[in-house]
């Protein structure tokens, strides 16, 4: 792992809130510190222009206040976990993914609010899920609900054996039963210019898909005999799948596909998906040969 702490960015919105009180319960089944972050741009055109503008001290005031109430916030969803703040003059993007660089997990509301502070826009969790080093929580729906699964998709990527894994230690750490997901569509049929039509056995490939899925789950049933496990073979895209049964799950776990230079991470269609429509807080991983 990184630093052995969690990151969480807020902007005293309520969605942010959530995403801060997430974090603290996360950091108290992980047994690591929590670190609230704000980042802040005070709104006047040419401050960066002038050494001491107009609205530098009731930018820095306003986001103590702000960070005093994550931190309250957070206090009360995990007592026993250790709090810190800070903010920090900066763009909220790239301020969180240098902060949280060598965190184990950075986390986000998956909408905020414009204005004075300006963080956690959609654009803002999405530019950071893509770029940053560390895995990202996005924090959607209900996310206070617990009971559900923790659901992992599965798609047979080099990252597929690492994104199982987090999701068994999420599982594990929560007491929560595993559903891990392989979504599958059936081979395009061409015909015409003299070809005749295809056919093909969807039970065949379906019996395919149910043994790839058992294969790759095997190894952490083995390592984490607690965890209870269920597989599901699903005929459709798999972010259709995956939005779907966010409506019960407690936390969906999905991976990246891996790409050198600034960018870090291509997050991927699923991904960006998820980000948009899931009912539940979504975990991005990043490749296990990355930063960590």
């Amino acid at each position: 792992m990184g630093s052995n702490e969690i990151v969480v960015g807020v902007d005293g919105s309520e969605v942010s809130l959530a995403a801060t009180r997430w974090a603290a319960r996360e950091a108290g089944l992980r047994g690591v510190p929590l670190r609230i972050v704000l980042a802040f741009e005070y709104a006047w055109p040419r401050a960066d222009f002038v050494g001491t503008p107009p609205g530098e001290q009731e930018a820095r005031e306003h986001a103590d206040q702000l960070l005093a109430a994550a931190v309250a916030e957070a206090r009360a969803a995990a007592p026993d976990v250790d709090i810190t703040s800070q903010a920090i003059r900066g763009k909220p993007a790239a301020t969180l993914i240098d902060t949280a660089a060598l965190s184990d997990l950075l986390v986000l509301g998956s909408r905020g609010h414009g204005g004075f502070v300006n963080l956690l826009l959609g654009s803002i969790s999405q530019q950071v899920a893509t770029h940053a080093n560390a895995p990202v929580a996005v924090i959607r729906g209900d996310n206070d609900h617990t009971g559900g699964p923790v659901v992992v998709g599965v798609d047979g990527s080099e990252s597929t054996a690492h994104t199982l894994e987090i999701a068994f230690q999420e599982a594990a750490a929560r007491g929560a039963t595993l559903t891990a997901i392989k979504a599958y569509e059936l081979p395009v049929v061409w015909s015409g210019y003299g070809i005749g039509p295809q056919t093909f056995d969807v039970a065949e490939i379906e019996a395919a898909e149910h043994k790839f899925l058992d294969d790759a789950v095997a190894p952490w049933r083995d390592k984490y005999p607690s965890v209870h496990v269920e597989t599901l073979v699903a005929r459709g895209t798999a972010a259709e799948t995956l939005i779907g049964v966010s409506k019960t799950a407690e936390l969906v776990v999905v991976g990246t596909r891996g790409h050198g230079g600034f960018a870090g991470l291509l997050l991927g269609s699923v991904g960006q998906q998820l980000l948009h429509y899931a009912h539940s807080p979504v975990l991005i991983v990043r490749p296990a040969t990355a930063a960590h």
